[in-house]
């Protein structure tokens, strides 16, 4: 490490932990107090010989999913699909966000033959849609923007009609980086506001939520062809009106995929859930999505942004071609 380098990355560290002092005593609603698991997010951890064969190609690859970073509460039925989402650049994050799981810290340099090695892994697992998210890597000069449409080229040289799916982080808002991303032509792009703007100090110190609409807003004005999606988790402690009110802010943008699903405490170290969200509930919030205009809506409490992504998607093209067709 050069010495620009290391002062960059002692500068990073300092900010962190700033950060994740400052908002350690926020708000009274945060403190612990533990709820009873309902039946309806109980899962039954899968282990069997098709989730093997999944976690041992991903192994040998020595390659991070989201499914593992962030315990997904789906990684079971996902991995015996033979399905996972590549989680990019390491295992460490340069935000402080007290929902996830994925570990903090200053990362190592990018690994260069890293799209590489997700190409082969998802040739190998038979993948017709994968989906590539990333931590944060405000350490980069581009945000990993180039490593991102790397993966994706590399996906499309290694499996002949590939769908690939991205889920980014906010890129500091950078209409370059942005623009370096969808030039590699996903089919999907994803960015989630995870909660509320009010929430977004406790919930997300670091991110910005008028930072968050602008990377999707920006999406739609450099790739229009391109369907945006976003997600929310609930049971943080926002109000009805006030997700209603980020669901519109969202359509006043043409998001045209959103995703609701129950916040789940991935350790003590995170954020305690303050409430969970009936089926009912979720059914609902459907049912406004749609009217509002959303051309797809996937929520309940086992939804997250990557869960039957694939069959998704292709319901999401499928639609705004057909709407395309009858416009014309």
């Amino acid at each position: 490490m050069s010495e620009i380098e290391a002062v960059s990355a002692e500068k990073l560290k300092k900010r962190m932990a700033a950060i994740s002092m400052r908002h350690l005593e926020d708000d009274e609603a945060y403190k612990d107090r533990p709820l009873r698991l309902p039946e309806w997010v109980k899962r039954n951890v899968l282990t069997n010989d098709a989730n093997r064969e999944t976690r041992q190609i991903l192994k040998e690859q020595g390659l991070n999913t989201i499914c593992e970073s962030g315990r997904c509460p789906n990684k079971g039925e996902c991995w015996e699909k033979g399905t996972a989402t590549f989680m990019l650049m390491g295992e460490l994050c340069t935000r402080t966000c007290r929902f996830c799981a994925v570990n903090k810290g200053v990362p190592q340099a990018l690994s260069e033959d890293e799209p590489q090695r997700i190409a082969e892994a998802a040739a190998r697992m038979q993948l017709k849609h994968v989906v590539l998210t990333s931590v944060n890597r405000d350490d980069l000069p581009d945000q990993g923007s180039k490593h991102f449409a790397r993966t994706i080229t590399a996906l499309k040289e290694a499996i002949p009609k590939v769908e690939v799916e991205i889920l980014t982080p906010d890129f500091q808002g950078s209409r370059e980086c942005l623009a370096t991303v969808l030039a590699a032509r996903p089919v999907v792009f994803n960015h989630n506001l995870e909660t509320v703007p009010r929430l977004y100090r406790q919930v997300r110190p670091g991110s910005i939520y008028e930072r968050s609409i602008k990377i999707l807003a920006m999406a739609k004005e450099i790739a229009p062809d391109i369907p945006t999606k976003s997600g929310l988790m609930l049971g943080l402690g926002e109000r009805k009106e006030e997700v209603l009110e980020v669901m519109r802010d969202l359509r006043a943008i043409d998001c045209d995929f959103i995703t609701l699903g129950q916040y789940m405490r991935p350790s003590r170290d995170q954020l305690p859930v303050l409430r969970y969200i009936t089926p009912d509930e979720f059914d609902q919030y459907k049912i406004i999505a749609q009217d509002m205009g959303f051309k797809m809506v996937h929520s309940g409490p086992l939804v997250r942004s990557s869960y039957h992504a694939a069959e998704l998607a292709h319901d999401l093209v499928q639609n705004l071609e057909q709407k395309l067709s009858i416009d014309i």
